[in-house]
């Protein structure tokens, strides 16, 4: 029976490690974020609900010891690298010079989760072909199971369920802080803050593909 009682310490740790995971600012993150001024709160979370879920699959398959998975992402590395890579800067540049589209919503009752649902897959998209982040979750998985003790099932879902509720709170609070602050954004900034967004999106994608090409080249 006791062991179905799973260990309580993976609640607070699994909560604190899903807020330092989306904390960092990489290119999924500066998306969100683009998002959430742009869009307001539920662009904001929509785009993080697809940071999240892919970040929630990759520790899944990690906490399920689907070692396998590591494994094609290892050999498939370069692959999925430039996929993720040409992906990124394809968003980057179609941010960059899409026209700016400050949605204000004054009464709270306009916008809603639906109308910003296509950013989910996009930003699932991008967290699942970052191999340098799913192999880091995989080590951070990894590393967090023997902190705590992670034996059984029961506590592989709990803690993949406590770092995705942990980097959801963190989503949810930067997107309201944002929403707060936002109104005060005019349509001139917004491109400006466009264009920047667009610019690292697009310098993280070429990063990647030349990292690629370079580690090509030396063999």
């Amino acid at each position: 029976m006791l062991s179905y009682i799973p260990n309580p310490l993976i609640i607070p740790v699994g909560l604190i490690v899903g807020m330092l995971i989306a904390a960092p600012v990489g290119p999924v993150n500066v998306l969100c974020i683009q998002r959430a001024i742009e869009r307001g709160f539920w662009g904001g979370i929509a785009a993080g609900i697809g940071s999240v879920t892919g970040d929630a699959l990759i520790a899944l398959c990690a906490g399920l010891g689907v070692g396998s998975i590591s494994g094609v992402v290892e050999t498939h590395r370069a692959v999925i690298q430039v996929v993720g890579g040409i992906a990124l800067v394809a968003f980057g540049m179609r941010l960059y010079f899409s026209a700016p589209r400050l949605k204000l919503d004054t009464d709270g009752s306009s916008a809603r989760l639906k109308d910003f649902v296509w950013d989910i897959p996009q930003t699932f998209f991008l967290t699942i072909t970052n191999p340098g982040a799913v192999l880091g979750l995989f080590a951070v998985f990894g590393g967090i199971s023997t902190f705590v003790e992670v034996h059984s099932t029961i506590d592989v879902l709990l803690l993949v369920a406590a770092i995705a509720s942990g980097s959801m709170l963190w989503w949810v609070a930067l997107s309201n802080l944002i929403g707060r602050y936002r109104h005060h954004i005019d349509l001139r900034m917004l491109n400006r803050i466009n264009r920047i967004a667009g610019l690292l999106l697009a310098i993280f994608g070429a990063v990647l593909i030349a990292e690629v090409i370079w580690k090509a080249g030396r063999f």
